[in-house]
């Protein structure tokens, strides 16, 4: 066991990953409740051998945070005044890369929000990637990467489809997740 696993078994939480190590996908993650998501993830994915990029919002990537979470596969996203579309670079690099895997909240924020960004759903259908859903149940200390969903270009399915995968997962914050269903 390496020290990623070490630390989750010590504090009680178990991981299940049993989906594919894709050269490329799409991790999306939820439910997205708490900041310690993003910590449980990467011992999560690091547990099993594995790294992942993940997109965060700029205003993390101060000095010297901004150093460690590029040196482990952060992208920052702009919010608010946008210098191009992140969808459409990130389906570039999708085509471009040998290997990128990004883990993505579609939440996109740590408040109960019913209309989840669909920005994640598009990237994969354009670029050909799988989705892989990764899920954190809080109660249960569980966490499972053990379905691979294939979109359709139908976005609004697609996102209903994904949302009801979600709907028995329970965050480190219960209030503050919902599939908006």
């Amino acid at each position: 066991m390496n020290i990623s696993g070490w630390i989750l078994k010590l504090f009680g939480w178990r991981v299940d990953i049993t989906v594919p190590d894709y050269p490329k996908c799409i991790i999306c993650v939820a439910p997205h409740t708490s900041n310690w998501d993003f910590v449980l993830g990467e011992l999560a994915i690091r547990s099993v051998g594995r790294k992942a990029g993940f997109l965060m919002k700029s205003s993390w990537f101060f000095f010297p945070l901004g150093y460690l979470f590029r040196a482990i596969g952060g992208i920052p996203v702009e919010r608010g005044k946008k210098k191009g579309s992140l969808v459409e670079s990130l389906i570039h690099r999708f085509n471009t890369e040998q290997s990128l895997k990004l883990a993505i909240t579609p939440e996109g924020t740590r408040k109960p929000v019913a209309d989840w960004h669909t920005g994640f759903l598009r990237i994969a259908y354009e670029a050909d990637v799988p989705i892989v859903l990764g899920a954190i149940n809080a109660p249960s200390k569980h966490i499972t990467v053990t379905e691979t969903f294939q979109p359709t270009g139908d976005v609004h399915e697609d996102l209903r489809r994904i949302k009801i995968y979600y709907r028995n997962f329970i965050g480190l914050h219960p209030d503050k997740f919902t599939i908006g269903l």
